[in-house]
C-alpha cells in the first residue's frame, strides 16, 4: 500500500505519507526500517520536488513538511535552472504565499517558528538563484509587505538577515566568485530601502519581538553597509536609546560592538566614535557600578545578565582594539577617564570564572601588551630617539596600574602547561600519551605570551607580585594546591624574560622558599604538590642551571630523591624534568669539573640500579632516554663507547641471561614473566637509541644477531599458536606478549636506521639479515598477525639507503605487496596501521628506487597502479594524501624516463588515472583531498598541452578523425565524461571548464580557482565546501606560525627554553 507513494503518475496520498513519516519517527523494529527505506527512495526520486506543494498544503505532520522543504532546498540548489521560467515563477510564488500565510498571524509565527525558519531558508535559496536578474522587484516587494502587517514584518526581518548572512558570511564556500560579487553589489545598490524600513521600525515600533528581530537583522548589515548610514544618520542615537532599556540592551550592545570594530578614517567620524564610547561607558556605570565585584555576582546572575557581561567584554575589547589611539588622543578628560575605566572593567571581567569570557579578554590583553612592548622595543645595534622614548614612557604611564592588576589576574588564572595521560595500547601495555593541542594547552600558550610581555614591560613589578604571592603561600594566607600550582606555572612561563642577574636573584629565592615549603608541609599530598612544582619550575630555567653547576647537581639529586616518592604523578614529573634538563644541559654532565674526580655522568650510570629501583618500566625508559642525551654530548668516540657499555650493562645482563636460555630451549619464551623482561629490555634499548643516535651502533652491533634470531623464534611460536587455535590465538595474553617483542625489535631497528650515519655499514651488515628474518615471517603470517612495523622499518630503509635498496625491492615486493593488499582491499578501514605503512612504503619505493618498479612484471606494475588509485579513493585523509603525492611523483618519474616506456605507460594508464581523479574530485566524501587531486589533474593536462606525450592516447581506427591531436582528443573525452556524469549541467558550462583546464594547468592558483568554481556548481557539492579551501587555510596557518616564531625569537622569554634553536656548543653534536 505504502509503495504507491513512489508512483509519481498518480496523485499523492498525503495522509498516507504522514502515516509513513510518523512510523519512522515513533515506530520501531521492521516497520521503522521499512518506513526509512521508503522515505529515502521518495526523497531521492528526481520527481519528488513536484510533490512539495501538495505536502505543504495538506500535511498535518510537521516532520512531513520538513521533508518537503528539504526536497525543495536540494532541488533549488541543484536543478533550479533546468526549469522553464513559468515553472520557476510558480514555485517562487507558491513559497512566498505559504510564508505570507503562516507568518501573518502572531500565534502561528510563535508556534511554528522552526517550520517558518526552514521556509525562509528555501526562499533565500531561490533568491540566490534568481535575484536580482530574474526577480528585480524583490526588495521593493518585501519592504512594501512589511508595512502591511507587524508579524509579517518581523519575519521579513529574519529573511533579510538570512540573505545577508548567505551573501556576506557563507558565500565563499557556497557560490562561484562571480555570483557572490554580483549579489553583494545588488544588495548594496538597493540597501537604502531596507535601511529606511529598519529605521522606521526602531523609531515607531512598540512590539518587543519586532524590535529585537530588527536589531538582530541590523547587526548582520553593519559590517558591510556604507559607513555614512551609521555616522551621518541618527542611527547611533536610536541605538543608545535602546541600550538603556534592559529588554534590548543585549541585542543593542552587539550592534554597538559591530560599529566599534569598524575602521574610520575621517576626523568627524573619529569624534563620533569617541562620543559614542563615553556615552556607552556612562550608561555602563549605572548598570554595573564601578565598585562591583563582577566575578562574585556573575555566578548568581540571570542568563540575560551573564550574557550582558559577555557582550560587554566583546564591546570593550573590539572597541579598544580598533580605536585605542583615538581615545588616548582625545582632548577631554571625560574620554580619558572612560578609557581607563574601560580597562578596569575588563580586569574585573577577566576574573569571571568562565573560560570563554576570559578568552575574549585575553585576546585584547595580548594585543595591548604586545603593542606597548613593540613601540618601546629597540633591536640590538639600534639607538632609540629621546623623543620616542619620552612618548613611549608617557603612554606606558597611562596603563601602569592596569598592567600591574593584569599581572595579578594572569598569575591567578594561569592554566596547566602540559597534560600527561596514561593509556593502554593495543598490546595491553600502559604507556604515556601526551595531548598537545587541547584547549588548555592553547590557552596556556596565549597566557604565557601575555605574561612574558608584561614581564618585559615591568620586570620589577612582576618580581614583586610573584615574590609577595610566594610569601603568602609560606605564611598560609593564600595556601592551596591550586594557588601554588598557578603561581609556579606562571613563574615557569616567564623563563628568559628577565636579565640573567635578576633571574638568578629571583630564582634562588623562589627555589629556596619552595624547598622550605616542602619541609614545612605535612601530609603526602601536600608534599607531592610542592615537589611537582619545584620540579616544574627548575625544569623551565636551563639557562640558570647551566650557569650554576653546583645548583644543577643539587637539583638532579633532588629529582633522584623524588623518583622514590610513591605519590601518583611525582615520579612522572621527576622523570619529565630529568629528561628536560638532560636535553638542555647535556654537555655539562660529561665535562669534568675542577675539583671533581670524574664527570658527573659516571656517578649517574653507576647509580642507575639504585636510582631507578622504584620506577615503573615506562619511567625507566624515560630515564634511559635522558641519560642517552648526555652520552650524545660526549664527542670522544672511545669515551662514548665506554659510557654506552657501562650504561647498558644492566639491560645487557638480563638480555644475555635470557638469550643463553633461549639457545638451549625456546621454552623460555612460553614464560610470561621472562617475555615481560625481554620486552622491557628491548624498550630500554629503543629509548637509549632514540637519544644516543648514530653512536648506538656499538650496542646494536653487540645484540643484532640475537635480535633477528629471537624475531624468527618468536614468529615460529606465534604461527604455531595460530595454526593450533585459529585467529583467536592473536588475542590471547601469550601471543600478545610475543607480538610485543616482535614489534619492539622492529622499532629498535627502525629507530637506529633512521638516525644512522654510516649507511655503508647498514647496507652491508644489517639489511640482508633483516630481510631474511622478517620477510618470510610477514608473508606467511595470517592477516591479523602481520606487524605494520615491518612496513615502517622497510620504508625507513628505503628512504635512508635510497638506490642501495633498488636490487632488493623485488624481494620486498614479493613478501609484502600482495599479502598487505589482500588485507586492505576488503574495505577502507580495517588494519589502519598496515594501511598507512603500506602506502608510505609505496611512496618511498617510487621516490627512491623508481628503476625497480620498471623491472616489475606487467601484472605486478598494474597492481602497483591499482594500489595507488585504491589509496586515493580512501576517505582517511592521511592515506589519500600519501597516495595522491605518490601518483604525482610517479607521473614526474615517468615523464623523465625512456620515451618508449613512458609511451606504453600513457597508453595503458593515462585515461584510467584521469577518470579516477575526476571521480574523487567530484565526490563529496573526498573533498579534503582537493589540493592533491588538483595537482595531479594539472599535471595530467599539462602532459598533453605541453606535448610531452608522443603517442596517441586513443585508438586511431576508432576515431572519425584519426589525425586528431591528443589535446583535441582530451578536450572531447573530458567533456563527454563530465556530461555523462552530470547531465544537469549545460554543455557550455562544461566547455568553458575544460578550456580552463587546458589553459591554466601551469598556473596552480588559477587552476584551483577554476576547479573550485566548477565543483560549487555541481549537485554533489551542495552543502559544506570548506575543505576545498583547506590548502589555503593550512598555508596561511603555516606562514603565520613561521612569522610568529621569527618574531618570538626576538623577544626575551617568549620561546620556551626547550624550543630555542641549538646553541653553538650543541651544533657539533
Amino acid at each position: 500500500m505504502a509503495e504507491s507513494l513512489l508512483d509519481f503518475s498518480k496523485e499523492l496520498d498525503v495522509a498516507l505519507l504522514d502515516q509513513v513519516v510518523m512510523t519512522f519517527f515513533t515506530g520501531s523494529g521492521n516497520d521503522q526500517q521499512m518506513a526509512q527505506q521508503l522515505l529515502t527512495q521518495f526523497q531521492d526520486h528526481e520527481e519528488a520536488w513536484t510533490r512539495a506543494d501538495a505536502i505543504l498544503e495538506k500535511s498535518t505532520v510537521p516532520q512531513t513538511k520538513f521533508i518537503a522543504l528539504q526536497i525543495m532546498d536540494k532541488f533549488i540548489q541543484t536543478r533550479w535552472n533546468t526549469l522553464q521560467p513559468d515553472g520557476r515563477d510558480a514555485i517562487r510564488n507558491f513559497i512566498v504565499n505559504v510564508i505570507v500565510k503562516v507568518s501573518s498571524d502572531e500565534a502561528t509565527l510563535r508556534k511554528e517558528r522552526t517550520y517558518i525558519n526552514k521556509l525562509n531558508m528555501v526562499l533565500v535559496q531561490i533568491l540566490k538563484q534568481d535575484w536580482p536578474r530574474k526577480w528585480p522587484s524583490f526588495i521593493p516587494e518585501i519592504v512594501a509587505s512589511s508595512k502591511s502587517n507587524l508579524t509579517l514584518c518581523e519575519n521579513n526581518m529574519a529573511i533579510l538577515k538570512l540573505l545577508s548572512e548567505e551573501i556576506f558570511d557563507y558565500s565563499a564556500e557556497q557560490m562561484t566568485q562571480l555570483k557572490t560579487s554580483n549579489l553583494r553589489q545588488s544588495i548594496c545598490n538597493e540597501f537604502s530601502e531596507i535601511f529606511k524600513l529598519c529605521k522606521e521600525i526602531l523609531e515607531k515600533a512598540t512590539k518587543p519581538s519586532l524590535i529585537k528581530a530588527t536589531l538582530d537583522t541590523l547587526l548582520r548589515f553593519l559590517s558591510w553597509i556604507p559607513i555614512g548610514y551609521i555616522f551621518e544618520t541618527d542611527l547611533l542615537s536610536l541605538l543608545e536609546k535602546f541600550f538603556e532599556s534592559q529588554d534590548y540592551r543585549n541585542p543593542t550592545l552587539r550592534c554597538l560592538t559591530e560599529i566599534g570594530s569598524l575602521t574610520v578614517d575621517s576626523n568627524d567620524h573619529n569624534q563620533k566614535i569617541i562620543n559614542l564610547f563615553t556615552r556607552v561607558m556612562s550608561a555602563v556605570y549605572i548598570m554595573i557600578p564601578p565598585n562591583t565585584d563582577i566575578a562574585a555576582v556573575y555566578e548568581d546572575s540571570s542568563d540575560a545578565d551573564q550574557e550582558f557581561v559577555q557582550n560587554l567584554a566583546l564591546f570593550l575589547t573590539s572597541f579598544l582594539a580598533s580605536h585605542l589611539k583615538i581615545l588616548e588622543q582625545a582632548p577631554d578628560n571625560e574620554s580619558k577617564e572612560a578609557l581607563l575605566n574601560a580597562h578596569f572593567y575588563l580586569i574585573k571581567i577577566s576574573r569571571v570564572e568562565d573560560r570563554e569570557i576570559f578568552k575574549i579578554c585575553l585576546e585584547y590583553w595580548a594585543k595591548l601588551v604586545q603593542e606597548l612592548f613593540e613601540e618601546g622595543f629597540v633591536p640590538q645595534g639600534y639607538q632609540a630617539s629621546s623623543w620616542n622614548q619620552e612618548a613611549v614612557q608617557q603612554r606606558h604611564m597611562i596603563y601602569s596600574q592596569v598592567l600591574s592588576s593584569l599581572r595579578v589576574v594572569m598569575i591567578e588564572r594561569m592554566v596547566k602547561p602540559e597534560e600527561v595521560l596514561i593509556v593502554e595500547n593495543d598490546e595491553g601495555e600502559i604507556v604515556r600519551e601526551f595531548v598537545k593541542e587541547s584547549d588548555t594547552i592553547v590557552l596556556y600558550k596565549s597566557m604565557k605570551e601575555v605574561l612574558v610581555y608584561l614581564t618585559n614591560l615591568g620586570v620589577v613589578d612582576t618580581e614583586e607580585i610573584m615574590t609577595l604571592k610566594l610569601q603568602r603561600q609560606m605564611d598560609g594566607t593564600e595556601w592551596s594546591w591550586q594557588n601554588l600550582n598557578q603561581l609556579c606555572w606562571a613563574i615557569g612561563s616567564i623563563s628568559g624574560a628577565m636579565t640573567e642577574e635578576i633571574e638568578k636573584r629571583f630564582l634562588v629565592n623562589v627555589i629556596r622558599d619552595l624547598l622550605s615549603l616542602c619541609e614545612m608541609k605535612r601530609g603526602k599530598d601536600n608534599k607531592a604538590v610542592v615537589a611537582s612544582n619545584i620540579m616544574y619550575t627548575v625544569g623551565q630555567y636551563p639557562r640558570f642551571l647551566k650557569a650554576h653547576w653546583k645548583f644543577l647537581k643539587t637539583v638532579i639529586y633532588k629529582l633522584f630523591e623524588f623518583m622514590h616518592e610513591s605519590h601518583e604523578g611525582v615520579q612522572d614529573m621527576a622523570c619529565d624534568t630529568f629528561i628536560k634538563i638532560s636535553r638542555e644541559c647535556k654537555r655539562h654532565f660529561v665535562a669534568r669539573r675542577s675539583g671533581e674526580e670524574r664527570p658527573f655522568i659516571i656517578d649517574i650510570i653507576e647509580g642507575i640500579t639504585r636510582i631507578t629501583s622504584d620506577l615503573s618500566p615506562q619511567q625507566i625508559h624515560t630515564f634511559y632516554e635522558a641519560v642517552g642525551y648526555m652520552i650524545l654530548a660526549e664527542t670522544d668516540k672511545t669515551k662514548q663507547e665506554q659510557l654506552i657499555r657501562m650504561f647498558m650493562q644492566m639491560p645487557n645482563s638480563a638480555w644475555d641471561q635470557i638469550m643463553d636460555s633461549c639457545k638451549q630451549s625456546t621454552d623460555v619464551l612460553n614464560n610470561a614473566s621472562q617475555v615481560k623482561v625481554l620486552s622491557h629490555v628491548l624498550k630500554t634499548n629503543v629509548s637509549a637509541c632514540t637519544s644516543i643516535g648514530p653512536g648506538f651502533i656499538s650496542q646494536l652491533g653487540r645484540i643484532y644477531p640475537d635480535l633477528l634470531t629471537l624475531y624468527r623464534a618468536v614468529g615460529v611460536i606465534v604461527s604455531q599458536s595460530v595454526t593450533e587455535q585459529g585467529a583467536v590465538a592473536v588475542k590471547t595474553p601469550k601471543v600478545r606478549g610475543l607480538r610485543s617483542i616482535k614489534k619492539d625489535i622492529l622499532r629498535l631497528i627502525d629507530t637506529f636506521i633512521e638516525r644512522a650515519k654510516d649507511l655503508a655499514f647498514v647496507d652491508e651488515h644489517m639489511v640482508s639479515p633483516f630481510l631474511y628474518a622478517v620477510l618470510s615471517d610477514y608473508k606467511d603470517s595470517v592477516d591479523i598477525a602481520r606487524d605494520a612495523e615491518v612496513l615502517d622499518a622497510l620504508a625507513t630503509m628505503v628512504k635512508k639507503l635510497g638506490p642501495l635498496m633498488t636490487p632488493r625491492i623485488p624481494l620486498v615486493f614479493e613478501a609484502t605487496f600482495e599479502p598487505t593488499l589482500n588485507m586492505i582491499t576488503k574495505d577502507f578501514s580495517e588494519f589502519p596501521e598496515n594501511r598507512t605503512g603500506f602506502y608510505n612504503l609505496l611512496r618511498a619505493i617510487n621516490f627512491k628506487c623508481f628503476p625497480a618498479l620498471l623491472e616489475l612484471s606487467p601484472d605486478q606494475f598494474k597492481l602497483f597502479i591499482d594500489s595507488i588509485v585504491w589509496g586515493f579513493k580512501h576517505t582517511m585523509r592521511d592515506i589519500a594524501d600519501v597516495s595522491l603525492a605518490t601518483c604525482e611523483e610517479l607521473l614526474l618519474n615517468i615523464r623523465q624516463t625512456d620515451a618508449a616506456i613512458a609511451g606504453a605507460f600513457y597508453q595503458s594508464y593515462y585515461l584510467n588515472i584521469l577518470q579516477d581523479i575526476f571521480f574523487v574530485l567530484t565526490d563529496r566524501d573526498h573533498k579534503s583531498g582537493f589540493k592533491g587531486q588538483t595537482e595531479v589533474l594539472a599535471q595530467l593536462f599539462n602532459l598533453v598541452t605541453s606535448n610531452q606525450i608522443k603517442v596517441p592516447l586513443f585508438d586511431p581506427s576508432q576515431m572519425s578523425d584519426p589525425t586528431m591531436s591528443n589535446a583535441q582528443f582530451l578536450e572531447q573525452y573530458v567533456s563527454a565524461l563530465l556530461q555523462n556524469a552530470f547531465p544537469h549541467l549545460q554543455s557550455n558550462q562544461i566547455k568553458v571548464f575544460v578550456m580552463a583546464l587546458m589553459e591554466y594547468n601551469t598556473t596552480p592558483p588559477k587552476f584551483k580557482l577554476e576547479v573550485r568554481d566548477f565543483l560549487i556548481q555541481l549537485k554533489e557539492f551542495a552543502g559544506e565546501n570548506s575543505e576545498l579551501y583547506l590548502e589555503e587555510k593550512e598555508a596561511q596557518m603555516e606562514e603565520k606560525r613561521r612569522q610568529e616564531r621569527e618574531k618570538a625569537l626576538l623577544i626575551p622569554g617568549m620561546v620556551k627554553p626547550s624550543e630555542l634553536p641549538a646553541m653553538e656548543e650543541d651544533e657539533a653534536l
